[in-house]
C-alpha cells in the first residue's frame, strides 16, 4: 500500500522532489520503493527526464488502478470508522481570502445549517497553497482559482471572475487614466502603470504575465508581495497600482479608500474551481457539502454582480452529490 501511494504521488506531481516533499519522505528513500516496485512487477514504470518523470504505458495503467485500490481502501477506513458514531465527520475546507472576506461568519453559519452532522473546518489561503495542501493530504476540498489540469485532482469550474485594476483615488495615476469615468480602463493602459503583483506562482499573477506577453506588452512590477494586506497598504499609499479580485478590496471599495475599474479590450478572467484529489472517497454526507457550496457560490456571484459568469459546473454540484473531472 506504501510502494502504490508513493507511486500515485510521483505521478500526480511528475517529479520525484516534490512527490518527496509533499509524502514527507527523504527522495532517496521514496525512489527505493519505486525501484523495489519497478523490480516486483519486472517492467519500468517511469521515465525519467531533465525535469522530472513521465509514466511508461504500464505505469499508466498502475497508476490508475492504484488510485482504484487507494480510493477504496480509504471508503472502507471511513466506512467501518462511521460505525463507531462517537464524533461528527470533519471536513476542512480550504477557500481563498477574497471568498472569506465577502462571505465571512456567514461561511460557519451556512455550514452549520445545511450540515449539523459535520465539523467544519476552514482554512484561508492563496490559491496555489491551497493545492499544495491538498496534495500533501492536509485539506479534503478546495474553492481555488487557476488549478491545473493534472493527473490526481478532480474539479469542477464553478465561475469566472472579472479582475479590477485597484489604484489609490489620491494617486495621480488615476488622473493620466483615458476615460475613467466608464468604469474601464484598456488592459494596455493598465499594464503602464507601476504594479504591485503577488509571487510567480499566484494565478492572477500569471494571467497578467500571459496578458501582456499575448499583447507584446511590457509589463513594469515595482513591487512583489505575497500578502495581501501589504499590497493594498503600498496601493493605498499610491506607490503602486494592483490587479486583484473584487473580494480582495471589497471593503476598501466600499469605503472609497480605493478605487476599481473594470479590465477590457481584453478583460482579464479567471476561474473558480472546487477541487479534491482524484483518489479520495466520497465525503458522509456528500450532497450537503455540494448543496452548502452551491449556497456560498450562489451568495458569492450576488456579490461579485457582473463581475462573476456562473460556469456550467455550478448547476452540476446542485443537481449532484459528486465532482466531476
Amino acid at each position: 500500500m506504501r510502494q502504490l501511494r508513493y507511486f500515485a504521488k510521483v505521478i500526480e506531481t511528475g517529479n520525484m522532489t516534490r512527490a518527496a516533499e509533499q509524502l514527507y519522505v527523504a527522495q532517496p528513500a521514496l525512489g527505493l520503493q519505486i525501484r523495489q516496485l519497478e523490480n516486483e512487477l519486472g517492467v519500468p514504470l517511469l521515465v525519467r527526464h531533465s525535469r522530472g518523470v513521465l509514466p511508461t504505458h504500464p505505469g499508466r495503467l498502475l497508476y490508475e488502478r492504484a488510485t482504484d485500490i487507494l480510493r477504496q481502501v480509504e471508503e472502507t477506513r471511513t466506512e467501518i470508522m462511521s460505525h463507531a458514531g462517537l464524533d461528527k465527520a470533519t471536513l476542512v475546507l480550504g477557500v481563498t481570502p477574497g471568498l472569506a472576506n465577502v462571505l465571512g461568519s456567514d461561511l460557519f453559519i451556512a455550514a452549520h445549517a445545511a450540515m449539523p452532522d459535520m465539523h467544519l473546518s476552514i482554512v484561508e489561503e492563496m490559491s496555489y497553497v491551497l493545492v499544495d495542501a491538498l496534495e500533501r493530504d492536509e485539506i479534503d476540498l478546495a474553492i481555488a482559482y487557476g488549478v491545473a489540469d493534472k493527473p490526481g485532482l478532480l474539479r469542477i469550474p464553478l465561475l469566472d471572475e472579472d479582475l479590477l485594476f485597484v489604484a489609490a483615488p489620491q494617486a495621480g495615476l488615476l488622473d493620466t487614466i483615458h476615460d475613467r469615468k466608464s468604469g474601464y480602463i484598456d488592459l494596455p493602459e493598465a499594464l503602464t502603470h507601476p504594479l504591485v503583483l503577488a509571487g510567480d506562482r499566484d494565478p492572477a499573477r500569471q494571467l497578467v504575465l500571459t496578458a501582456a506577453e499575448n499583447l507584446s506588452h511590457s509589463l513594469r512590477i515595482d513591487f512583489e508581495a505575497s500578502s495581501i494586506s501589504m499590497m493594498k497598504s503600498l496601493i493605498s499609499k499610491g506607490k503602486a497600482a494592483g490587479i486583484m479580485p473584487y473580494g480582495s478590496v471589497m471593503q476598501e471599495l466600499k469605503q472609497g479608500t480605493l478605487i476599481g475599474l473594470r479590465i477590457a479590450n481584453p478583460a482579464l478572467q479567471r476561474t473558480l474551481y472546487v477541487t479534491r484529489q482524484a483518489r479520495r472517497p466520497g465525503f458522509p454526507g456528500e450532497e450537503n457539502i455540494m448543496a452548502f457550496i452551491g449556497q456560498l457560490m450562489a451568495r458569492f456571484m450576488e456579490a461579485l454582480g457582473p463581475l462573476g459568469l456562473p460556469r456550467e459546473g455550478l448547476a452540476h454540484i446542485r443537481g449532484k452529490t459528486g465532482p466531476a473531472a
